[in-house]
């Protein structure tokens, strides 16, 4: 059985995007995020994958939700349920629930960890929100926190939770 991991970028209030975009450019999370999901399987919804500037990621099995499976997905495996999407992965070791906030929504209940770079600003105008998460159900097993800089408009904290069974 395959680690269900979800991965997200979680500003103040749970927000995680506007407009079909990510709330903001943070290099050293987009970094992290291609480090954990290289060469594994991901699954997003098809809004996620066409906010996408290049399509299909490399390297990894790429996943899409939709209830329109013969859309024409170039280089990507469609799936109408996450039961089908995990199916797909049974033979990987760590699958990754990449967005947006539907797929986060059915992925919390069956997630083993949740690898999350929490914005430390609140963004006007978000209109896509993560989940609530029942905290009690998780343990921090790693944090770093970052300060802004340069290259980072904002302070950030990398979290890594795993689920208490």
């Amino acid at each position: 059985m395959s680690t269900v991991s979800i991965i997200a970028a979680i500003a103040e209030h749970n927000a995680i995007g506007k407009n079909q975009q990510l709330l903001c450019h943070l290099p050293n999370d987009l970094k992290r995020f291609k480090e954990l999901t290289s060469g594994h399987a991901i699954v997003m919804g098809r809004k996620t994958f066409k906010s996408l500037p290049k399509g299909a990621l490399p390297n990894r099995k790429n996943i899409i939700l939709t209830s329109i499976p013969d859309a024409g997905f170039v280089d990507c495996f469609a799936c109408e349920s996450m039961e089908d999407a995990l199916d797909i992965c049974e033979k990987e070791d760590e699958v990754f629930m990449i967005g947006g906030a539907m797929v986060y929504k059915q992925a919390l209940e069956r997630a083993d960890k949740m690898y999350l770079t929490y914005i430390h600003h609140t963004f006007d105008g978000a209109d896509t929100f993560f989940p609530e998460i029942n905290y009690a159900d998780w343990k921090e097993v790693e944090r770093e926190d970052h300060p802004a800089d340069d290259k980072h408009p904002y302070p950030y904290s990398f979290v890594t939770f795993e689920r208490v069974r």
